[in-house]
């Protein structure tokens, strides 16, 4: 949304006891992106890369998001402190409320005030870009999101052929084995009546005892 800005380092990033995310980022932008005159840049100096510090804490409870940032690059001539709160609107808790504030100072540069004046005017006409910026984040998310509900509806159905085609697998391995388990019972049981004989040996008739 802002071409000026070349580069966004993440510095630190941790969540404290209360679940808040507290992120600390360095911002790479070119001069252009303040405003500021050429004749103020030939008194302060003119690099080619402006640097500022930001700090953003992210509330998941309280559904709030800050973000305060300060510039490291003429810090001893210009100072500009903004801020900006995102957190439920108070009457339409479904749509968000931005503040926007900023603080400018400057300071052992000629016409102060129309300074002053620049940075606040390019300070406003970017802040449209802040919130397209975080409208496109949440739609990207939400984009993000639809994907996954489809790939774990996919992943499901995938799931469930898988068992229902596992559960016929073994069905038919089972119902094999019990005919082969039949039919070899079938088998034994047929080859030993053909071992054994048909009828019974008849018993020999006693013997007469002998007389005496």
């Amino acid at each position: 949304m802002n071409p000026s800005v070349t580069a966004i380092d993440v510095l630190d990033r941790r969540i404290d006891e209360q679940g808040v995310m507290h992120t600390q980022r360095l911002l790479s932008s070119g001069t252009n992106r303040w405003g500021i005159p050429q004749w103020v840049q030939s008194i302060v100096g003119s690099p080619n890369v402006m640097y500022a510090n930001e700090h953003s804490s992210v509330d998941p409870r309280k559904q709030t998001m800050v973000l305060k940032s300060r510039n490291i690059t003429f810090g001893r001539f210009i100072a500009v402190d903004e801020q900006l709160v995102y957190s439920p609107h108070p009457e339409n808790p479904s749509h968000t409320l931005l503040r926007q504030e900023a603080v400018v100072l400057v300071q052992g540069v000629p016409l102060s005030s129309y300074m002053e004046s620049v940075l606040t005017n390019s300070i406003s006409s970017n802040a449209t870009k802040g919130r397209l910026a975080i409208e496109w984040v949440i739609t990207k998310i939400n984009d993000e999101i639809k994907d996954l509900s489809t790939s774990a509806v996919s992943a499901v159905k995938e799931a469930d052929e898988f068992i229902h085609s596992t559960k016929k697998s073994i069905d038919d391995i089972a119902h094999t084995a019990r005919q082969s388990m039949d039919d070899l019972s079938s088998a034994a049981k047929k080859s030993l009546d053909e071992f054994l004989p048909t009828t019974a040996p008849q018993t020999p008739p006693p013997m007469p005892l002998p007389k005496f």
